[in-house]
């Protein structure tokens, strides 16, 4: 398995490598790179002499063979190499100068050679020059001089003195001058020792300054055994003859993504299914323990798993020994013969059903009837399947856990023979669940925290590994080991015997009360270590409540208190309040209490997730609440009160309640969090299965059907789209053929029918798309998109289909016999995947010329003519797709895996054709869910399949046995192949003209029921002993199977009573085989039929969400939302949501003031204004609503209805805060003026300030309507002119029915009146913004400020003398206007006039001009105007 994959890579090189002929390996690529220290002259001559020799053979032409190598030469070059290699770990191993400088070490009499840099910009530290033990003081730290160019020169050796400053360097910050230094290749030469910190005299410290240095850094010699473990590591790296592997070439992030890490290379050659191996690999090998220890084993964890599972079956409590039986069988199956979960289903299933033989009624009408009958139950289905190997993980970590507990007791056993606590003897056997383990390790480490630690220390000096500190002991050490527990001991009872009293288990202990006060004891107490009683009083009484907490036994029975009494309360944060409002999903529990966690776990699930991610966020605090803790806590005073009558009695009960009571708070805090990550993991893991079910649900259905076609056929498929339907969108199309390849796509716009009776000709591309369809000829017409004009489509296509009689495909009447054709088929398909793949990179890989419309279409297509495969070929995209509203609120992972649990499932039920597979990439999406694959195995079959030839003729040939005896790559190990085989099948028509075909590789039966699979088509034939013989030796050991199949006689194998076999088998053999025989005589007469259900259309719900976006919480009836106007009825008016959803508002859902005053909708709506209204009912198959605008019902607003139960809300509360909500707002109007509330998209309650800023990244011309401050009789509309340029408009209303209505009369400036807002907005802002971007548009206009524009005019006066210029800028100061800017020639002064955006015109000097042009000539006009009236003053300038 291992000569399979590639485990090393090839690197190139700049240089030649050099070649071992005996290995055909590198042995020494020749890289050149820059030493990091000494000189240069040290390359080697003897390398330059082998490549020149080398080079001039190939020159002349000689071509070395290995026989022909004289083997001289072969020993030179093995010297030369060794000698290499050796003179490189010498060289590694001594330090540079600079590093000895560093330490202050120098060899006795070498004096530093002076050294120039020859590269003048290279930043670097200099040093003076001096003795080298003469000290560098602090006063001489600037005094560094630049050396210039004799840094450098003397280490760089005279290699480089032509060249010395052809190149210089950059300088650099420190910080990037490593990374410079290894961009050319300069690294630090590995140390494989450490420095003799003996001679750091000869550095110039004194004795204080050498102790001071050896207190804070050590002898030098600590991390010793750290270093010679990383030489030896060096050595091996740097090993010539080492092959090169991946991973010294790429990065680790890139191996694992391409799972070539050496984790993956074992998961590939392990013959144990790879799902197994990674969910596994935490733990212990199962395969180590004994036969023995396995049969234990499975039995203790099969009763373990069954207290957990059955009573969630909801069994019949007398079917718990055979379930247990199952479960045990199930997990041997797992654990010894290593069967993934779909095998076990497929191939095991008899295992799974409990039957008993029930005593029948003699029938006289039947003599021949057996006097029993069979009840069989059904006990485990395929999801108890993968339950049970979750709990199989579970209880690996459970028994691991206990076992490393009971080590570390045997290891305190061996230190302290006379060690015992009967805590352990007693609670490790009856340890059910994780928490009774933790809760023992908690207290191991709390009780014998100091041998523990002794221990670990005294291992680590044997072993050699790092030394640990040993810091001091612990505060619960020092106390147990002072004076202050002898007080403890004094409270008369332990932990321990306190829980047993609580749980009266055992005998009850008495308490016998310490004769002296507690106060006089803690007195006689009192030592070196604590001070007084005060001290010896908190001590004891903190470690009394530590053990109480500490103790395994109390923390067993409060959480079995907590599991059957708890309930929970939600309480709103500050924060909360503000934030959840009655429009908040968080509002459903913002006041809930006494919620019962049956209610999540059974119910509810996602709403407890919500509480958590809410508390998470800060909104509110969830409260675990003790039902009956007041009754908890008089029975434990009384279990730990003596009975006694003084005064000490009564001191120390008060002080054994105060105790108690602390440690309750304390025991409190750390059942709850426990409690609350228990119930979120099985709320998990419950909506995570709804997840896995939705996706199941989608999963198991088959490719669209044709009409008369066998379930499973491939249907040739025309998909269309107009996407989001647009005004002026096309409809783009493809068309695929049943092979999966995209014969033809493109373009229509216009497939509406006509009307003949309104003359009116049909669509210029319905000619194009009936010439399609019957060239073509698709076996159904597939629609989709994404908005509801996708409707109309659908509905034109069908009117189109019926109009022009298009008809589908031809087949076989079932009841005539006769042939005949039905309408082309036209459906609406879920385009989920599609959605995802026409904007992937698979899609634009696969098609790059296509638009991305055209893509989806062909989403479309592979969806329809398979499903699951195109689930499959999502990935981990696949979370993207919604399965349950809630699914955000559990961890991705998590989701991953239950939903892959539901692909195996799937995949495993309909098969994967081999052959397919390693030919179509689609196909092979599917191999990583076959039982016992993964994607790395996955990958391995296709490769070694692909080695072999590219094709599989039989099963055998996965495990590499073929009948000729010739040698293949196996694709997989023998356990593998057991689990895969029955879903891994060869079309037997493909390979039926191969001696080696076997028609039951075409079939679900397992290689290992073959023979019991021939034997029944044998008895179906009537073939005797000698027949099958002779058949066999002429045409192989399938012969009689084929003759069945071959003559047509498969309908026989239903004569046969199978239920004789099945005893016989079970009797003779010990198998259970009823439902494999089942499935033989099934597959004799269908191989591989399909399964899966019919193709699943669109509900009307689901097409509602896909094509609006919307859900059933997101838009439901009585809901009031905005709607625009369509069409004005007198009777009606056509109105649209949002979402696109069509609505009709009719007569009677007028408001009532507008019936009062007889108004017709004409005069009080206009199109495409946006009103309030309420939905009435909402029609989800037709996408329509019908709605209201009567006053009296959007009086009412919408509230969702929640299902409390009895005293779960806290209606005082909420009452309260409604009530103080209302107070901080009436108190809020009494501060401020009324905040005025006007039913309009563009209304807004900002100020001036807020209002600029919300507009801030808005375009231009859009704009808010705002109170103004001027009073209840005006408005302010601010809108955007430009960027950084804000108008406000005053608006006066006149004509107001009271002081919070808009008036009827709207005056801007005195001189613009409008009927209500729209009018205003539309024929005012709108207006004036048309002027601006028109003025902004002009040739004349400059984007820059007055000021350049007037330089502009400067520049080009100047540049034109004769001529004179104008130009308009904006004015920023006066938001509405623009500076007219001139100049009369080069020598004339630049002048201004303001011109005014008014509606629909501009305003110069009083003057109105409608647009630029007028505007030009209007101002050269009244230019020479004004220069003829300043010719007669006599001055001969115009007024600016």
């Amino acid at each position: 398995m291992a000569s399979f994959f590639d485990d090393r890579a090839e690197v190139g090189s700049e240089e030649d490598e050099e070649i071992d002929e005996e290995t055909g390996e590198v042995v020494n690529g020749t890289r050149k790179s820059r030493p990091a220290r000494g000189d240069l002259d040290d390359s080697s001559e003897e390398e330059e002499d082998d490549d020149e020799e080398e080079a001039r053979k190939i020159r002349e032409g000689f071509i070395v063979d290995e026989d022909e190598e004289d083997e001289e030469e072969k020993e030179r070059r093995r010297e030369r190499r060794k000698r290499r290699r050796e003179e490189k770990e010498a060289e590694d191993e001594m330090l540079d100068e600079e590093d000895l400088d560093l330490i202050g070490v120098r060899p006795s009499g070498e004096e530093r050679q002076e050294e120039q840099s020859k590269f003048k910009r290279l930043k670097r530290g200099h040093r003076e020059e001096r003795s080298t033990s003469e000290p560098r003081g602090v006063a001489n730290i600037f005094d560094d001089e630049d050396e210039g160019a004799d840094g450098l020169g003397a280490r760089r050796g005279a290699g480089f003195d032509d060249m010395d400053d052809f190149i210089e360097q950059d300088e650099f910050p420190d910080e990037e001058q490593g990374a410079m230094d290894d961009d050319l290749g300069i690294r630090a030469p590995k140390r494989s020792g450490f420095a003799d910190l003996e001679r750091l005299k000869e550095s110039g410290l004194d004795e204080i300054g050498l102790e001071d240095m050896r207190g804070a850094f050590g002898d030098g010699d600590e991390f010793g055994w750290a270093l010679e473990a990383e030489a030896q590591q060096n050595e091996g790296d740097i090993d010539p003859e080492k092959p090169l592997e991946l991973k010294d070439v790429f990065e680790p992030s890139q191996l694992i993504e391409k799972m070539l890490t050496d984790d993956d290379n074992l998961i590939r050659s392990t013959d144990v299914p790879e799902r197994f191996q990674i969910a596994r690999k935490p733990y212990k090998d199962f395969q180590a323990l004994s036969p023995d220890e396995q049969e234990e084993r499975l039995k203790e964890e099969a009763e373990w798993i069954s207290n957990f599972v059955f009573p969630r079956k909801r069994l019949d409590p007398k079917l718990r020994e055979p379930f247990q039986g199952a479960v045990k069988q199930v997990l041997q199956f797992m654990n010894v013969d290593d069967f993934e979960p779909a095998f076990i289903f497929q191939n095991r299933k008899d295992y799974l059903i409990h039957s008993e033989q029930l005593p029948a009624s003699p029938d006289p009408s039947r003599p021949d009837a057996p006097d029993y009958t069979i009840k069989a139950e059904k006990l485990l289905n395929q999801d108890d399947l993968w339950n049970l190997f979750e709990q199989d993980l579970r209880f690996r970590a459970f028994v691991e856990r206990r076992e490393a507990i009971q080590r570390s007791l045997e290891i305190l056993k061996g230190v302290d023979t006379d060690f015992h606590d009967a805590v352990f003897d007693d609670l490790i056997p009856t340890a059910a669940q994780m928490d009774d383990l933790q809760d023992l390790q908690d207290y191991l480490n709390f009780q014998y925290s100091a041998q523990l630690r002794e221990m670990t220390i005294s291992d680590a000096e044997v072993n050699g590994t790092q030394k640990r500190a040993r810091g001091n002991r612990s505060i619960w050490d020092r106390v147990r080991a002072g004076s202050p527990y002898h007080f403890v001991r004094a409270f008369g009872i332990t932990a321990d015997a306190l829980a047993q009293n609580a749980e009266k288990s055992g005998r009850g202990q008495y308490i016998d009360d310490e004769p002296k006060l507690p106060i006089e004891l803690a007195d006689s107490l009192v030592d070196g270590d604590f001070k007084n009683s005060e001290e010896v009083l908190k001590a004891a009484k903190a470690m009394f409540v530590e053990e109480i907490v500490m103790s395994p036994r109390m923390r067993r029975f409060m959480r079995k208190v907590y599991f059957t009494s708890m309930c929970f309360d939600v309480r709103r944060t500050p924060k909360g309040l503000k934030a959840i409002d009655e429009e908040h999903p968080y509002y459903e529990f913002k006041y809930l209490r006494n919620l019962e966690a049956r209610h999540f776990l059974l119910d509810r699930p996602e709403l407890f997730l919500k509480m958590l991610k809410a508390e998470s966020e800060g909104l509110v605090e969830v409260h675990v609440r003790l039902q009956g803790e007041k009754r908890l806590r008089e029975d434990l005073y009384r279990a730990i009160e003596s009975d006694n009558f003084s005064q000490a009695a009564d001191e120390w009960n008060k002080l054994r309640k105060e105790g108690l009571g602390m440690a309750l708070e304390r025991l409190h805090k750390v059942i709850s969090r426990g409690v609350k990550d228990t119930i979120k993991g099985e709320c998990e893991n419950s909506v995570a299965g709804r997840c896995r079910k939705a996706y199941t649900d989608r999963l198991d259905q088959a490719p669209y059907r044709p009409m008369g076609m066998v379930l499973g056929t491939i249907p040739r498929v025309l998909a269309l789209s107009n996407g989001a339907g647009n005004r002026g969108d096309a409809i783009c199309w493809a068309y695929m053929e049943e092979n999966g390849r995209v014969n033809e796509n493109g373009k229509f716009n216009d497939l509406r029918l006509g009307n003949p009776d309104r003359f009116l000709p049909d669509g210029k591309d319905v000619a194009a798309f009936v010439e399609l369809v019957e060239r073509r000829k698709p076996d159904v017409v597939a629609v989709s998109g994404w908005s509801v004009e996708t409707r109309r489509l659908y509905k034109d296509l069908q009117d189109l289909v019926e109009a022009k009689k298009l008809m589908g495909g031809i087949f076989e009447d079932d009841e005539t016999g006769e042939e005949r054709q039905d309408p082309l088929d036209v459906i609406i398909c879920n385009d989920e995947v599609a959605r995802l793949y026409h904007t992937s990179k698979r899609a634009e890989v696969e098609h790059p010329n296509m638009p991305a419309l055209a893509r989806y279409c062909v989403g479309l297509c592979k969806y329809m003519q398979d499903p699951m495969k195109q689930y499959a070929s999502l990935g981990r995209d696949i979370t993207s797709i919604s399965f349950d509203p809630n699914q955000h609120l559990i961890p991705e992972d998590k989701l991953l895996k239950y939903l892959e649990t539901s692909m195996v499932d799937m995949v495993n039920l309909a098969g994967v054709d081999v052959n397919d597979a390693v030919a179509d990439p689609g196909v092979a999406n599917l191999l990583p869910y076959v039982a016992g694959l993964g994607p790395r195995k996955a990958a391995q079959l296709v490769k070694a399949v692909n080695i072999n030839g590219g094709e599989v003729l039989n099963r055998n040939e996965l495990v590499g046995i073929t009948e000729d005896g010739r040698e293949i790559v196996h694709a997989m190990g023998a356990k593998v192949f057991l689990n895969c085989a029955s879903f891994l099948y060869i079309r037997y028509i493909d390979v039926e003209q191969n001696p080696e075909s076997d028609y039951l590789d075409n079939t679900r039966i397992h290689p290992e029921d073959y023979d019991l699979a021939r034997k029944i088509a044998a008895d179906a034939l009537e073939m005797d002993e000698e027949d099958i013989q002779a058949e066999v030796n002429e045409n192989g050991v399938s012969a009689v199977v084929k003759r069945l199949v071959k003559d047509d006689q498969s309908d026989k194998v239903n004569d046969l009573v199978l239920e004789q076999y099945a005893v016989q088998l079970e009797r003779q053999m010990a198998q259970r085989k009823r439902s494999t025989l089942e499935t033989i005589r099934a597959e004799l007469q269908a191989p591989y039929e399909e399964l899966r259900h019919n193709f699943l259309f669109l509900s009307s719900d689901q097409m509602f969400t896909m094509l609006t976006g919307e859900t059933s919480e997101s838009l439901q009836e009585g809901m009031i939302v905005p709607v625009s106007v369509k069409r004005t009825f007198q009777d009606h008016i056509d109105v649209k949501l949002d979402c696109g959803v069509d609505g009709g508002i009719g007569s009677t859902e007028y408001p009532e003031d507008m019936v009062k005053n007889n108004l017709e909708p004409r005069n009080v709506w206009t199109t495409h204004q946006v009103i309030q209204a309420k939905i009435t009912y909402l029609k989800k198959k037709e996408l329509t609503a019908q709605l209201t605008l009567r006053e009296t019902e959007l009086s009412k607003p919408f509230r969702r209805q929640f299902d409390h139960g009895a005293d779960e809300w806290d209606d005082e509360l909420e009452a309260a805060d409604k009530r103080a909500a209302k107070k901080a707002l009436a108190q809020n109007a009494e501060n401020a003026r009324a905040q005025r509330v006007i039913k309009h998209p563009f209304y807004r309650p900002f100020n001036s300030t807020q209002a600029i800023s919300f507009l801030t990244p808005m375009n231009r011309g859009d704009c808010v309507i705002r109170p103004s401050s001027k009073g209840p009789d005006h408005l302010a509309v601010t809108w955007k002119v430009a960027e950084g340029v804000y108008q406000h408009i005053d608006v006066l209303e006149l004509d107001k029915e009271n002081e919070f209505s808009v008036g009827r009369v709207l005056k801007v400036g005195g001189k613009w009146t409008y009927s209500d807002l729209d009018e205003l907005i539309v024929l005012h802002v709108k207006g004036m913004h048309k002027k601006v971007e028109e003025m902004m548009g002009d040739e004349r206009y400059q984007s820059g400020t007055r000021q350049q524009t007037e330089q502009w005019l400067q520049t080009y006066t100047a540049a034109n003398p004769k001529r004179s210029m104008y130009a308009f800028c904006l004015n920023p100061k006066y938001p509405g206007y623009f500076d007219l800017c001139y100049k009369a020639g080069a020598n004339a002064d630049c002048g201004v006039w303001p011109v005014k955006v008014i509606p629909n015109a501009f305003e110069l000097k009083g003057f109105p001009y409608p647009d630029t042009r007028a505007l030009k000539n209007g101002f050269k006009k009244l230019f020479q105007a004004e220069m003829a009236e300043a010719a007669k003053r006599g001055n001969g300038s115009v007024r600016r």
